[in-house]
């Protein structure tokens, strides 16, 4: 580095070298400081803008990946929200009558939250929205979860001496999952098969080959053994006491007569296609307190949670019944 500098003296008409002032050097580190930190600035900018770092990447692929995971979160609290709406309907609408027991206090099955804001800690980030409320659907949950257990607490004392009414509720289903062909028609409006008329259809469709094992629902006593050409075919009904009674029509035989005591799981007839019936199957009927019920309510004996959901899904899809 020169420490003068070279200065044209008019008087005497030349040049000399002129010492460098403290100013001087001051004013010479200043501008190439500035200089630097431009040079510093313009070029971060420039890599931010254009490239980057491993850290960065890193950051954005735990960022895509936690948000993956809240989707995914919230998709199956969704779900478990749904399941837990359908075990509650059931709770209420077949348990308990079942049990004859009083429903489950509404601001004990879903209590309220008081209080401030319990989720001041996570605002202000840019998926504090999401994450809040993803938050507030799990404790909703969690609530509705602990009461429907409590709620199921009741029904167990309830039912501990009422092992007589267990025994009569029609609670399985008349034919084994392994000899259905499918679930032809379930309990509502179809499309009669012969008139071609949309009418009511008062139980379920059960299409299996003819000869296949027909079983009693429920311990009862047959009230009711008829053989008909029309309408019902050979069928038979069961009164099962508690209000219960199960009808079970178009049989090509019958294996018991009235007045007989039946057990639940008892072969009490085959599959056919008499009276009016398109096809062999078995339609059955559950009546209570005198007036038809869904069957489909009531086979939680031998189904699992997840083959009663695709019963359930075959039942309702079905838009034409076979008699």
């Amino acid at each position: 580095m020169r420490k003068h500098h070279i200065r044209f003296n008019r008087a005497q008409l030349r040049t000399e070298a002129v010492p460098f002032t403290t100013g001087d050097y001051v004013r010479w580190f200043a501008f190439r400081l500035f200089a630097v930190a431009a040079i510093a600035v313009v070029s971060i900018l420039t890599f931010d803008q254009y490239f980057e770092s491993p850290k960065v990447r890193n950051q954005q692929r735990q960022i895509a990946f936690l948000e993956s995971q809240v989707a995914l979160m919230e998709e199956k609290v969704e779900g478990m929200t749904g399941a837990l709406g359908e075990l509650t309907d059931r709770d209420e609408v077949i348990y308990r009558n079942i049990f004859g027991a009083e429903p489950y206090p509404e601001h004990l099955r879903n209590p309220g939250i008081g209080g401030s804001d319990r989720y001041g800690d996570l605002r202000g980030l840019e998926q504090s929205d999401q994450v809040i409320a993803l938050r507030e659907q799990i404790a909703e949950l969690e609530r509705r979860m602990l009461a429907q257990g409590e709620s199921f607490s009741q029904l167990i004392e309830i039912s501990g001496n009422r092992e007589e009414l267990l025994e009569s509720i029609p609670a399985i289903q008349p034919v084994r999952n392994s000899d259905l062909k499918r679930m032809a028609s379930g309990y509502g409006y179809r499309i009669h098969p012969i008139y071609k008329v949309r009418k009511m259809h008062w139980g379920m469709d059960f299409s299996a080959p003819t000869g296949t094992e027909i079983f009693a629902t429920g311990d009862g006593t047959v009230v009711e053994v008829k053989k008909k050409y029309n309408g019902y075919g050979h069928h038979i009904k069961i009164q099962h006491g508690f209000g219960y009674e199960t009808l079970y029509a178009h049989m090509s035989k019958i294996l018991v007569r009235k007045g007989q005591r039946v057990e639940r799981g008892e072969v009490i007839g085959l599959v056919g296609s008499t009276g009016t019936s398109v096809a062999p199957h078995l339609h059955y009927e559950v009546f209570k307190e005198g007036k038809r019920v869904n069957p489909a309510h009531y086979y939680f004996n031998d189904l699992s949670p997840e083959q009663y959901e695709q019963m359930l899904a075959a039942s309702e899809s079905a838009n034409q019944s076979f008699d």
